[in-house]
């Protein structure tokens, strides 16, 4: 070896040395598992995000990154420019890199809320607000501005109404479990709801029988939430759809309690007192006849596809047994000895 190998050598030997060390040391950082102080930390990363205010949001969760490391691992990875905003989750045994990575693909956490059958706005807007993992962007937002902001959908199911009607979100959004990333906004699941409700409304609309008193899907729906609230057992839903149907053909009086319920609002205490079906509002079916202006809850396709698909009889009554059934008459005295035998208790 010559003299200017050996000087070579000797100059750049510990440079390279130091360099395979910052190297190994800098991927045993990245690499290595995470402390935490749980066995998983959710983290919600905003839109527009930089490595720097993620490291920001790890440290205050308690999850301690260098952010000079943490900046730098994502530059040379080029990940930088790829963060997605969302919800994740840092298990423990994760590294920095894994982390980083996770983000930068979109490999977000899943939540989810369910959005019960029968439940009325008011119970879905409060099980929204109370979600930990969904953001709230409605608060103070009336029912009116609600519509507008559910979009083509909504619109499309409330149809042509005259311009001095009011419109209603009631009955608007579909009954099910939705599934969503932490940080998802309380409207974009509405308007996955009132989506799944548009087509689920459309389909059941087109496979309707024939000459059916309902003038419009809007009215089906209407219908079909009054049957969700009334139907017990659910092998008497579509013979409470027929019960209601007959009505509607005879214009009698529903005469559902549900209604004049909705109709109460917050007033309602548990029971229904007598002035309480004499006081009109446009729910009260008792002094008012065909459907109210709006559905009462969220409907189901079951409820749907009773009020579409009635059972063919002749009841016009119905009263429950307490067991969760109900009792069908055709006449007014057959259904008042069911009411005094289900109703008061007393023995035919």
């Amino acid at each position: 070896m010559n003299t200017f190998s050996r000087i070579l050598l000797f100059v750049f030997l510990p440079l390279l040395l130091a360099a395979a060390a910052a190297f190994g040391a800098a991927y045993y950082w990245a690499h290595r598992p995470l402390a935490l102080p749980t066995e998983k930390v959710d983290i919600l990363v905003p839109p527009g995000a930089t490595p720097a205010s993620i490291s920001k949001l790890l440290n205050q969760a308690g999850i301690s990154v260098n952010t000079q490391g943490f900046v730098a691992m994502a530059r040379l990875g080029e990940l930088d420019k790829t963060l997605k905003a969302g919800g994740y989750q840092v298990r423990r045994g994760d590294s920095a890199w894994l982390v980083l990575k996770r983000m930068a693909q979109g490999d977000m956490t899943q939540r989810q809320l369910t959005i019960v059958e029968g439940w009325n706005l008011r119970q879905i807007r409060a099980a929204l607000s109370q979600h930990p993992d969904v953001r709230q962007t409605l608060s103070g937002v009336s029912d009116a501005d609600l519509i507008q902001r559910l979009g083509e959908p909504a619109i499309d199911i409330l149809g042509e109404q005259p311009a001095t009607s009011v419109r209603y979100v009631e009955g608007l959004l579909f009954p099910d479990t939705y599934i969503f990333p932490i940080g998802t906004t309380d409207l974009e699941i509405l308007q996955r709801a009132v989506h799944a409700q548009q087509g689920v409304l459309a389909r059941a609309w087109e496979s309707r029988q024939p000459d059916l008193p309902l003038k419009t899907p809007y009215e089906a729906l209407i219908l079909a939430s009054i049957i969700e609230k009334e139907t017990g057992k659910s092998t008497d839903r579509n013979r409470i759809a027929g019960v209601f149907i007959n009505r509607l053909r005879l214009n009698m009086p529903l005469q559902t309690d549900p209604t004049v319920i909705y109709g109460m609002g917050e007033v309602y205490a548990g029971k229904i007192r007598k002035q309480d079906l004499q006081t009109d509002t446009p729910w009260n079916t008792y002094t008012r006849l065909g459907l109210p202006p709006s559905p009462i809850a969220s409907v189901g396709r079951a409820a749907l596809n009773a009020a579409l698909q009635p059972e063919k009889h002749s009841y016009l009554y119905f009263v429950s047994r307490g067991d969760g059934s109900s009792a069908f008459s055709t006449t007014l005295p057959e259904h008042n000895k069911n009411v005094s035998t289900y109703i008061l208790g007393r023995k035919p």
